[in-house]
């Protein structure tokens, strides 16, 4: 295992970029505040976290007292130093992962920004808190004045059958870039677990590096998350799917299991990704070779882009899939999706958590792939 070193930075501590994404995607902390006589008290809780505050909700599940009487708010109304511990537990002790904070906390009451900030993400981030009175109360806001972490060798291990359904795995924090580059590869079949908004965002942010043509950045991206799109998408795609099956001769019933399984794929996948060429901030010519040429140097722009996210998404401790259905059907995904004319969709991205890793297809060894080099 591998320890960091403890952040005690006196003023906005910070976690790198693969903590803060662990900390993001994980469903539950643990919560310890201590009364005037330093009495300890420790309890899950859902939260939100924004990289420099902890949002914690009072809600209105069942409970002997109201929720201002808890013995979390008292303590705080005490004493208002806390710490909160976010961690993984692996039977394989090379996996174990935790991050301890430890700050101030305050109580945010309603009718403020923070207080309709801290809803707004605890609600995207929890389902059940969208039906919730949980605007009636204040919201716990925890500032982290330092950080302690540990990670162990997350990105060397796999993901074994005993932890599916569980937890989502940690980031791959271990692995340098040789290593992401051979480790990611197309994943078929994801668990339905959800994957947080943030870290979605921070695979488009690694996208947005990407080098392009006159640094126009010819390329946009459309995320669905909802169960309708992803339905509607797969049914209206199926018609130009077995068209193509059927004009290369493939027998009805293989036509039916690929049409099928292709349908999974989209409608499994916790999230879609589906990268857009974007012209219209290229270059315009009068002659066909060069307007040709930009067209090609756009393409390979977004080639260049997907696998940024491609590899952010993997050393986030996501997996994905990379479809290339929308190139033949383009206008079909437009009119589901209502993107306008000047989107033109050239894959689905799958991004999730795997259920199954399918075996790796060989590989060209680079004396093949080298033709020349004088």
């Amino acid at each position: 295992m591998t320890e960091t070193t403890d952040r005690t930075q006196p003023q906005e501590p910070t976690l790198d970029p693969q903590h803060f994404a662990y900390v993001a995607s994980q469903r539950v902390a643990r919560l310890a505040t201590a009364d005037r006589q330093g009495r300890p008290h420790v309890v899950p809780v859902c939260y939100a976290f924004t990289g420099q505050h902890f949002y914690i909700a009072l809600d209105d599940k069942p409970k002997r007292v109201p929720p201002v009487r808890l013995r979390r708010v008292r303590n705080i109304l005490q004493n208002p130093h806390v710490a909160m511990l976010i961690d993984t537990y692996y039977e394989d002790w090379s996996r174990l992962t935790y991050v301890l904070a430890t700050g101030t906390a305050a109580l945010e009451p309603p009718g403020t920004h923070r207080h309709a900030e801290g809803l707004s993400l605890l609600r995207d981030k929890y389902p059940q808190y969208r039906d919730m009175r949980i605007d009636l109360w204040p919201v716990i806001v925890v500032t982290p004045q330092s950080y302690h972490t540990w990670a162990g060798h997350a990105g060397q291990s796999r993901w074994g059958p005993e932890q599916e359904g569980q937890h989502a795995p940690p980031p791959r924090t271990e692995l340098d870039f040789a290593s992401l580059a051979r480790g990611r590869h197309v994943v078929r079949r994801f668990l339905p677990l959800p994957v947080p908004r943030h870290l979605v965002e921070m695979t488009i942010e690694a996208a947005r590096w990407a080098p392009s043509p006159h640094g126009a950045q010819p390329w946009r991206f459309v995320i669905i998350t909802r169960h309708d799109l992803k339905h509607a998408l797969a049914e209206a795609m199926a018609d130009e799917w077995r068209r193509n099956l059927e004009m290369d001769g493939e027998p009805p019933d293989v036509v039916e299991t690929r049409l099928r399984n292709s349908k999974q794929r989209i409608i499994g996948t916790p999230v879609l990704i589906i990268p857009c060429l974007y012209m219209e901030d290229m270059h315009r010519y009068p002659d066909p070779q060069r307007q040709q040429a930009e067209t090609i140097m756009a393409i390979q722009s977004l080639g260049a882009a997907v696998q940024n996210l491609l590899l952010s998404a993997y050393s986030l401790g996501l997996d994905t899939g990379w479809m290339c259905a929308p190139l033949f059907c383009p206008d079909v995904v437009r009119a589901v999706l209502d993107l306008p004319p000047t989107l033109t969709p050239h894959a689905i991205i799958n991004l999730g958590y795997a259920a199954k890793h399918p075996p790796r297809r060989p590989h060209r060894p680079i004396s093949e792939l080298i033709v020349r080099y004088d």
